[in-house]
């Protein structure tokens, strides 16, 4: 990437997008096959067919290399200045590069709250799914764009900074949920300075009693493996109805969760409603909640506690903090969802730790997920400090791309 023109260089009111590009980058890492594969209960697996065996880790796993490839988005200007973000979503790319681009083209990229609005009002199936995840993109993109003609980090631009580093909890998507084997990576997670870890819980109604009485140990062998002063969240990601939830709730209140996340689909409100009512763990959800008049229906109807919304997929960072001022009208917490990472950082480093407390960190995913930047977010003592390049500071790092493709869906 060529650095960003200092501010003073491009005349104000005279940029034009001039194109939107997708670039797929292609490369390898090592991976240890048969280790960090366990599932997560998911809403298929209450038929049995669909139902995965219990997981366990392989006691001699085989390392080799893996393909691994990544779409980033490229907006380019009539003056050489561009935003670039990524990894961006297939279904979002196929939606920016069929419908938002030619719309797109000339528009002042700097307009950015007119763009979003526009981008919105665009399509009738705006409001969720697809689409937004496709105005996400193109939103984070300008919003790179917008720092780097600043010559400033995305967070300062929103009003940062609110601290000097932001907290991360640790998400453990992948490790086994074998009670022991949790147990150890639980300690030596906080031995490394993760005060909070989130563990997704496997099992659901199509695995019985049985099923449950192994969600409720997993959750007694970390309390025992961290002691009192980490916090333990659970994802059930859509894989429980309310009388499910409500009978892991009684049994684990003892061991204190900080939060049981999405245990049922988005639709159904009224059981995220009875859910919190009936325990004193509080109920968080979100990541498949798309938009502030969604999150506004949670919390007037006193569903949640903590949103989460994903900034990738909920309308980008311009959204994103639109919905961090609905929830603090309701004294809730925003954790984004933390699929990505780049403008979720940049959100929580401007908002009051009040309202924005901690990001998302998938361990991981995160240790490859960035493969193609040169310097990608990381997490020392359970924190990550604020990046200081222009825009979100992202460079992709040549040595690492063996293939690149321009991709375009037209």
């Amino acid at each position: 990437m060529r650095p960003p023109a200092p501010a003073q260089e491009t005349p104000r009111g005279a940029l034009k997008i001039r194109a939107l590009e997708f670039w797929r980058l292609e490369g390898s890492r090592e991976v240890m096959r048969g280790l960090h594969r366990q599932h997560q209960v998911q809403p298929l697996h209450v038929y049995e067919e669909h139902r995965p065996k219990p997981y366990r880790d392989d006691p001699q796993p085989v390392q080799e290399k893996s393909a691994l490839s990544a779409l980033y988005l490229r907006i380019l200007t009539d003056v050489g200045l561009e935003g670039l973000y990524g990894p961006i979503d297939a279904e979002a790319a196929i939606v920016v590069d069929r419908q938002l681009k030619p719309f797109l083209i000339g528009k002042d990229p700097l307009a950015g709250e007119a763009l979003w609005d526009q981008m919105f009002r665009l399509n009738r199936h705006s409001r969720r799914g697809h689409f937004m995840m496709g105005i996400s993109a193109v939103d984070n993109a300008l919003w790179d764009l917008r720092g780097r003609y600043f010559n400033a980090p995305v967070w300062r631009l929103l009003g940062g900074p609110t601290r000097r580093a932001v907290e991360v909890y640790g998400s453990c998507l992948g490790y086994s949920v074998e009670p022991e084997a949790a147990a150890a990576v639980a300690a030596r997670l906080t031995s490394e300075g993760y005060r909070h870890q989130k563990w997704f819980l496997a099992y659901g109604p199509g695995d019985g009693t049985a099923g449950l009485e192994k969600n409720v140990a997993l959750v007694r062998a970390l309390r025992q493996a961290v002691g009192d002063d980490v916090e333990l969240m659970f994802d059930a990601f859509m894989g429980w109805d309310l009388n499910y939830a409500l009978a892991w709730a009684k049994q684990v209140e003892q061991y204190r969760p900080r939060w049981i996340e999405e245990a049922f689909h988005p639709e159904k409100l009224q059981s995220f409603v009875e859910l919190r009512r009936a325990t004193s763990i509080p109920v968080a959800s979100g990541e498949h909640i798309y938009n502030r008049w969604e999150v506004s229906d949670y919390l007037r109807a006193g569903a949640l506690n903590v949103v989460q919304c994903d900034p990738e997929w909920c309308g980008g960072v311009s959204e994103l903090v639109r919905i961090a001022t609905v929830a603090s009208l309701f004294d809730a917490q925003l954790i984004p969802h933390g699929h990505s990472l780049h403008a979720a950082l940049h959100v929580i480093a401007a908002q009051s730790p009040m309202t924005c407390p901690l990001a998302e960190y998938l361990i991981h995913k995160m240790s490859y997920y960035y493969l193609f930047e040169k310097d990608p977010p990381r997490v020392e003592h359970g924190r990550i400090g604020l990046p200081e390049r222009p825009g979100f500071g992202i460079e992709l790092d040549e040595t690492r791309i063996e293939k690149r493709t321009s991709v375009q869906w037209s």
